[in-house]
């Protein structure tokens, strides 16, 4: 199962990629961890993001895509993956799809979690205010202003994936203002739908092993057609068996013409030779 969750922030897409990832045994790819472990790991693509980052510079997509590749190939992920963080662009699915196809991989579903901005900001507001009345330290970046500005980047950036994967009939939406348990069941009713054949190929199937039976009617009619065709090859075989019995007559009176001569013949020679006996007599 390959997935990539959609969504602005505040979606909820981080609790259901945890919920997915308990479902059905895969792992949950976050590029920022997977570049911190290149990073730790000091592997080829991990030290070309070192040297980016120790220079203040943001690491590109090419390295970005370099290091989901190393990721892709480890053996937790060969069960299958939810991709979190990444594509944020047009161009980083793009090079996502041409890594998937260089690999033989490809994406199960893309799903979008669509929600309210306007509700999400006014959640982000009530939790502060509630912290705040239990008196619990609330973070610089944790507030509407904050999150407003994420929500305007994700506009800006992501959200045009969400046209760029329709467009390839590779996307679905789910209600993400729901519950909590809802949405986790509007997802599972999504792959669970992706894993069942078609049903055309399903029939296709189902007509090529099953044997074939003809309905009642269409047998009455074969039966009909079957009739009629052999009467009409009646006077055919009748005209044929009479033109073998005159040619077997033909046959059979040459070869009686043949054998009185031969029998003629053979008379002619036995009194000649009894014609010279008697002579030298």
């Amino acid at each position: 199962m390959r997935l990539i969750l959609l969504g602005p922030p505040g979606a909820g897409k981080g609790t259901q990629a945890q919920r997915l990832v308990q479902k059905y045994g895969i792992v949950q790819l976050s590029t920022g961890d997977m570049l911190r472990a290149a990073v730790a790991a000091e592997t080829p693509i991990g030290l070309k993001a070192k040297d980016v980052m120790a220079n203040g510079g943001l690491v590109s997509d090419d390295i970005v895509i370099g290091i989901i590749s190393d990721r892709l190939d480890q053996e937790d992920a060969r069960n299958g993956f939810i991709l979190d963080g990444f594509p944020r662009t047009v161009p980083q699915a793009e090079a996502l799809d041409r890594l998937l196809k260089e690999k033989g991989l490809r994406l199960d579903s893309v799903i979008e979690l669509r929600v309210n901005e306007a509700v999400l900001l006014q959640r982000v507001e009530t939790r502060i205010a509630e912290m705040q009345a239990r008196g619990e330290a609330v973070r610089a970046d944790d507030n509407a202003q904050a999150l407003g500005k994420r929500l305007e980047a994700y506009r800006a950036q992501t959200e045009p994936l969400v046209h760029y994967y329709g467009d390839k009939r590779a996307l679905a939406t789910v209600d993400g203002m729901a519950s909590i348990d809802e949405v986790t069941a509007q997802i599972s009713r999504i792959l669970e739908a992706q894993v069942q054949p078609k049903p055309k190929k399903a029939a296709n199937a189902a007509r090529k092993t099953a044997p074939a039976v003809k309905s009642p009617a269409k047998a009455k009619s074969a039966g009909k057609k079957g009739k009629k065709a052999a009467t009409a090859k009646r006077p055919a075989l009748r005209a044929k068996s009479k033109a073998k019995s005159r040619a077997g007559t033909r046959t059979a009176a040459k070869a009686k013409k043949a054998a009185k001569k031969v029998t003629k013949k053979a008379k002619k020679t036995a009194a000649k030779r009894r014609n010279r006996l008697t002579k030298r007599r």
